[in-house]
């Protein structure tokens, strides 16, 4: 089911190995060596090739956002302002005092500009600067909100996310998009569009439901959904992707958004690679992907963790993603991830991609775009101001008390109420009792916690799993 990714042992898919898995290629003659040493040399050139292109196209989406936040302070400001030695804007009148500059605010999705030239000493004098705009605050700036709505237990999650927004970020701006899966091309024979009753409650809580028409992924794996969905988000208007199992616990205001800097959940395990006995290691399969993308691979390590440690390499939870522009994003993410699928390589080949494929995919995305690892300014998401529960089994097992009391406020609205009945779990752990009674006493003891396989074993074993 799309939303959640589930594993047997370590890292391993219940659903089981996908269509299409990568196959060792039969031995083939050896080539001679004249041109086994020019293929070697042309992938070198391609792969140098591709890295120059990344490099220019960075800098030139630098530079297009630096002036255009240059023209826009300056048509802000109504003409330059005289500037003292230490770059300060001047009032432009003799002996008015010099204000103090302001702090810009994140999240806008633009990069710096850089400093303005100094005025010619016979420049004549300025005109007085008119008075700047109001700065907006802090995690108040427009951005979209992405997830993805379907048939069955998807559309009841987003029905539930978008109450829990409304409820804790009600001053949030701008526009929260479903994504809906139609049932044709990569969804054909599938029951895809959500019931009325569903479709009714989200428009309620002012979402936009998108028609989706998936035509890579699909049922063949449907967490591609996420990928395909960014489509449908208009281009240079920063927005974040949440998985639809996830609740917004505290006020987005409290974060401070840099968009220009794409990130994505650290609320990660070390689920994939999982490198075999014989190598290639963590290094050999990262950097045979970055290489491959013409993506610099040591600039994405953290230096702070061993070698051949998974936290060393930059790895995702795919579960909450930004930028400043989805339509870029989109794009690469699905050239990645289509090229990775595809032709996974050697370094890959003992691999499972499925359903790991989005977070392989996801940090050569976010890195080649000039991102990486979120920092303390984004605390907040998997923290006080949203919460990636997973499932309702998992929610009551490691969760804090204060996104329990929102679950079960949530299910007692009579709006969201009907959506529920019918659905196991709800009626145990919510109505019935058993999440505060019984499931989560049996992990209120542990510290450190569980793993969540080992949490998702013994919830399997004591009757309470209901996937």
């Amino acid at each position: 089911m799309p939303g959640e990714k589930q594993g047997k042992g370590k890292g391993k898919p219940d659903a089981g190995k996908r269509a299409g898995k990568p196959v060792q290629p039969e031995p083939v003659a050896e080539a001679a060596p004249e041109a086994s040493s020019a293929k070697h040399a042309e992938r070198i050139a391609r792969r140098e090739a591709r890295r120059a292109a990344n490099q220019q196209e960075r800098e030139a989406r630098r530079a297009a956002k630096q002036a255009e936040r240059a023209e826009k302070k300056l048509r802000g400001r109504g003409g330059k302002t005289a500037k003292s030695e230490t770059g300060k804007p001047g009032a432009g009148k003799p002996g008015a005092p010099e204000p103090q500059s302001e702090a810009k605010p994140k999240g806008k999705g633009k990069a710096k500009a850089g400093p303005r030239p100094e005025p010619r000493p016979d420049a004549p004098p300025e005109p007085d600067a008119a008075p700047e705009p109001a700065k907006q605050p802090a995690g108040t700036a427009h951005f979209n909100i992405l997830i993805v709505g379907q048939a069955g237990r998807l559309g009841v999650e987003a029905a539930l996310f978008a109450a829990s927004l409304r409820r804790n970020a009600p001053g949030w701006p701008g526009r929260l998009i479903v994504a809906e899966p139609q049932p044709e091309a990569a969804w054909a024979g599938v029951q895809t569009r959500m019931p009325d009753a569903v479709r009714a409650v989200l428009t309620g809580f002012g979402a936009e439901i998108l028609p989706l028409t998936a035509t890579r992924f699909g049922e063949s794996y449907p967490y591609g959904n996420k990928i395909e969905a960014l489509s449908l988000l208009p281009a240079d208007e920063p927005f974040i992707f949440f998985d639809s199992d996830t609740l917004i616990t505290g006020d987005l205001a409290a974060l401070d958004f840099d968009f220009s800097r794409p990130a994505a959940s650290m609320r990660r395990q070390g689920t994939w690679p999982e490198p075999p006995l014989y190598g290639p290691g963590y290094s050999g399969i990262w950097k045979s992907l970055y290489d491959r993308f013409g993506l610099d691979f040591a600039s994405s390590l953290d230096p702070a963790q061993p070698d051949e440690h998974w936290e060393r390499y930059l790895y995702f939870n795919a579960g909450w993603f930004l930028g400043a522009d989805p339509q870029e994003f989109g794009r690469r993410f699905l050239e990645y991830a289509l090229a990775i699928r595809n032709e996974p390589g050697d370094a890959l080949a003992c691999q499972s991609l499925d359903p790991w494929l989005d977070q392989v995919a996801l940090p050569l995305v976010i890195h080649g775009l000039g991102g990486g690892r979120p920092g303390p300014a984004l605390d907040g998401l998997d923290g006080a101001v949203s919460c990636h529960y997973r499932n309702l089994s998992l929610l009551y097992a490691r969760e804090s008390d204060a996104v329990v009391a929102l679950i079960e406020e949530l299910a007692a609205d009579p709006v969201i109420a009907p959506l529920l009945r019918g659905d196991e779990a709800a009626r145990r752990l919510i109505y019935g009792g058993e999440g505060r009674g019984v499931l989560r006493p049996l992990f209120a003891d542990e510290n450190p916690p569980s793993t969540e396989q080992a949490m998702r074993n013994r919830l399997r074993r004591e009757g309470l799993w209901f996937r």
